[in-house]
């Protein structure tokens, strides 16, 4: 019997909910702790260095992206997860949203702010937030921790993030809900 020479479909292409428990699929391209930012390639379906952050610097905690989704800066949806220790680069955690930072992004000075929020979410396995349902569950002050890493860690880069507003689970939902329609039409057309 021969043996099949098909290929398993890359991680961004994976379903953005998990089948069974409707949690979320994160693919975690940056563990929580690590100065290297590594970023997913489709083409060739593995996880490349992007940069290293400067010393002293580092990821506050796992982030990755939605499979499946696609944002206004034509990359998949950005997450941030929460979760008791880091996992391995590539890895899918199944995660609960909890909140949106909702922002802008810009590469270039004279180029327009584009959409580039960061979803939050906690891994369904966290011990440590277990109860967590919203961004007001959060210790004080760790929503604005995040952004400041955000905003420094792109003012390293060249770039400008600025920080909106905060938003609901269900707002973070309905933006999954335009990066999963984005996705298909990129995808159909």
């Amino acid at each position: 019997m021969g043996q099949s020479l098909a290929r398993h479909p890359v991680l961004s292409e994976m379903p953005t909910f998990d089948k069974k428990s409707g949690d979320l699929r994160v693919v975690i391209e940056t563990p929580k702790g690590s100065r290297n930012k590594y970023d997913y390639d489709p083409e060739y379906d593995c996880i490349e260095l992007a940069t290293v952050l400067p010393e002293g610097m580092i990821f506050p905690y796992d982030f990755g992206f939605l499979p499946s989704t696609l944002g206004e800066d034509g990359d998949p949806l950005d997450v941030l997860v929460l979760m008791d220790t880091s996992v391995v680069p590539g890895c899918v955690v199944r995660a609960r949203l909890i909140g949106v930072i909702e922002a802008t992004q810009k590469d270039d000075k004279d180029e327009e702010p584009i959409r580039n929020d960061r979803l939050i979410a906690v891994a369904t396995h966290a011990r440590s937030y277990a109860e967590t349902r919203s961004l007001g569950d959060l210790r004080p002050h760790l929503v604005e921790e995040i952004k400041a890493f955000f905003v420094q860690y792109n003012q390293l880069r060249d770039r400008e993030f600025k920080p909106l507003r905060d938003g609901a689970p269900q707002e973070a939902m309905e933006l999954i809900e335009q990066g999963t329609a984005g996705f298909r039409n990129r995808k159909e057309g």
